[in-house]
């Protein structure tokens, strides 16, 4: 199961249960991989609902090496993503907030 405290996301690919995470390392390969801008630039598309396709697929993957995976963009370009498109937007959307949120203390 995944752990929303720990920043991860669960995501369904081709039938097997992957866990997503946006760790430090993951991120710095993220914004070494944005074409312009930077991570902040990112979250405000997100915000504003200006994401693109290519924005949803470089989140899956940085949060998929993240979580330990070894493969890359390449490998999920025919891979059924549960949800679809939309499945995975609200992924990328769920690693990013999670990456960025504070944690909750307590009384």
């Amino acid at each position: 199961m995944a752990n929303p405290w720990a920043g991860e996301v669960a995501l369904m690919i081709d039938g097997r249960r992957h866990v997503l995470k946006l760790t430090l390392g993951a991120l710095a390969e993220l914004e070494a991989e944005l074409e312009s801008g930077s991570l902040v630039d990112l979250v405000a598309r997100f915000e504003g609902g200006a994401l693109s396709s290519r924005d949803v697929l470089r989140l899956i993957v940085a949060g998929l090496r993240g979580g330990g995976w070894r493969g890359d963009a390449g490998d999920l370009l025919s891979a059924e993503i549960e949800g679809g498109p939309l499945g995975a937007a609200k992924a990328a959307a769920d690693l990013l907030a999670r990456a960025f949120m504070a944690p909750e203390v307590g009384p």
